[in-house]
């Protein structure tokens, strides 16, 4: 029920399946162990040995059969806390590493929502300012809610503005809620004439020109994905077109989401 789960925290499948098993019977002798999680003998003597040393299972000592139970749960969460500190203590190291590493021009592809998180990870990083053009409203999808909630909070933080040129059918297909980035002035935003939709949407940031296909009106299909050009050259020319867009856009009372 819960291997998946204790996989994601670092265990192997057996020592998930073994850790789960003891959870839910007590104390059991290999013999027992073996039977009730389908793994051969063999094999849990190594697992119970990995465990123990993860400090996830203790051993019982016995004239008859040695038996071992589980650790309390709540150990997973130290786990996670002790990942949680050793990542926080080397960030400073790995963005320094980063962020010198000499830019080179490249061209790479991000899939579906997951990809969006990473793009909207990468505009945080970079930190300055984002130009969109043929938006719509796909940052109100339900699944980036989380994310979007925290990039808010650093477009504020970092005084980051967000320019964004909506699709015209917009106006009658995205929610038309506040916007958290809008409340704190940091969303500007114009609307497309009518005439011209469009099916890709472009965004521009730093170095990045970012071309967004498969994206549906405050959704982001399973399919969507987002293509990355690195080059400042192309960056620097799409931020000179978005401002002639940007200029013969409709302004518009209406609060859209982003």
């Amino acid at each position: 029920m819960y291997t998946e789960l204790f996989q994601t925290l670092g265990m192997a499948k057996n020592e998930a399946e073994i850790y789960e098993t003891l959870v839910k019977e007590g104390e059991l002798g290999v013999g027992a162990i073996s039977q009730k999680s389908g793994i051969h003998r063999r094999n849990v003597y190594d697992t119970l040995n990995r465990l123990l040393e993860k400090g996830l299972v203790f051993e019982i000592l016995e004239s008859k059969e040695n038996r071992y139970q589980a650790v309390h749960p709540n150990k997973l969460a130290e786990f996670i806390q002790e990942k949680q500190q050793a990542i926080a203590s080397a960030m400073p190291d790995l963005e320094k590493m980063f962020n010198t590493t000499p830019a080179k021009e490249s061209v790479y592809i991000y899939k579906g929502i997951e990809g969006w998180k990473n793009n909207i990870r990468d505009i945080l990083r970079i930190g300055q300012d984002v130009y969109v053009i043929g938006a719509k409203g796909a940052w109100s999808d339900p699944r980036l809610r989380s994310t979007v909630e925290q990039a808010t909070k650093e477009f504020t933080k970092k005084n980051m503005q967000l320019y964004v040129i909506y699709e015209h059918q917009a106006l009658q297909e995205v929610d038309l809620n506040i916007s958290l980035l809008n409340k704190n002035n940091n969303l500007h935003y114009k609307i497309m004439p009518e005439k011209y939709p469009t099916s890709v949407g472009i965004e521009i940031f730093g170095d990045r020109t970012v071309l967004l296909s498969n994206i549906g009106f405050s959704h982001i299909d399973e399919h969507a994905s987002l293509t990355v050009v690195i080059n400042q050259q192309i960056a620097d020319a799409f931020r000179t077109w978005f401002q002639l867009m940007w200029d013969v856009s409709e302004e518009n009372e209406t609060t859209l989401s982003v």
